[in-house]
């Protein structure tokens, strides 16, 4: 299926490991141009020489997407470097869940510096490059948790929240220039975060991708390129009518819609 994704240009945050890394060979896949960025430009800088090897038109930007004044020089590099933006995927980002007397001051700014101000300063940037082109797309990383708030999830759960009523109040702003915002809730996606985890509980990865999948209905944990699918759709012409929306990819574990 042609998702029309083709020449298009996309900016993603994290775009190195992960579910970024993934959803940029996805949309290389497409045919898209895409430009990422990461903190750690060894990582960042090798996984670029893979992509270029395929014939990938492929920008890389070393920045902190937490910092003030970064996410918008990666956004403005992108637009000089390719001319336009039509996509951006607020990746970046890691889980912090500590019970909520645990969590001080800096913990707190840290997570909402990533999760929150990140996303406002990418989209800050590139909107007024998308209501130009007449349109554009802007899809937000986010977590099932957002919507169902447990116990020990501090500092995570609030940041994710907030980020979900950014994407519906600005889908509503957006709307009349043809810029499309949609928020992606994961659930329990194989990363390099959850192979950390494994190590600090002693098991093997395989142990504790086994013992976490039992916990979801489908019986296994997610793979991060079926993050990036629906990733895809919603950057497609499949999803033009869809707007404000948050799609859960977490195996049904979620109780909420």
């Amino acid at each position: 299926m042609d998702l029309g994704l083709r020449g298009k240009v996309a900016a993603v945050t994290g775009g190195s490991e992960g579910i970024g890394r993934a959803t940029v060979q996805r949309l290389v896949q497409e045919g898209m141009k895409v430009a990422l960025c990461a903190r750690r430009p060894e990582v960042l800088n090798a996984f670029v020489e893979e992509l270029r090897k395929t014939g990938a038109d492929v920008l890389a930007v070393v920045a902190d997407a937490a910092k003030p004044g970064e996410p918008e020089r990666f956004i403005e590099e992108t637009v000089r470097h390719f001319g336009r933006i039509d996509i951006v995927v607020n990746n970046a980002g890691a889980t912090g869940q500590s019970p909520f007397d645990a969590v001080d001051d800096a913990a707190w700014q840290q997570d909402l510096d990533i999760k929150v101000f990140a996303h406002i300063r990418t989209a800050r940037a590139a909107i007024p490059h998308m209501k130009k082109q007449g349109g554009g797309r802007i899809i937000n990383l986010n977590m099932v948790g957002a919507k169902q708030p447990a116990a020990g999830t501090f500092p995570t759960t609030i940041s994710r929240a907030a980020g979900l009523a950014l994407t519906k109040a600005l889908s509503k702003e957006l709307a009349g220039h043809n810029i499309l915002v949609n928020a992606v809730a994961v659930g329990k996606i194989k990363s390099k975060q959850q192979e950390r985890r494994a190590a600090r509980q002693g098991i093997s990865v395989a142990e504790h991708y086994e013992k976490t999948g039992k916990t979801i209905p489908l019986g296994r944990m997610g793979e991060a390129e079926e993050v990036a699918g629906v990733i895809a759709f919603l950057a497609s012409d499949a999803a033009s009518y869809v707007t404000g929306s948050c799609v859960h990819v977490d195996g049904g574990l979620s109780g909420a819609l």
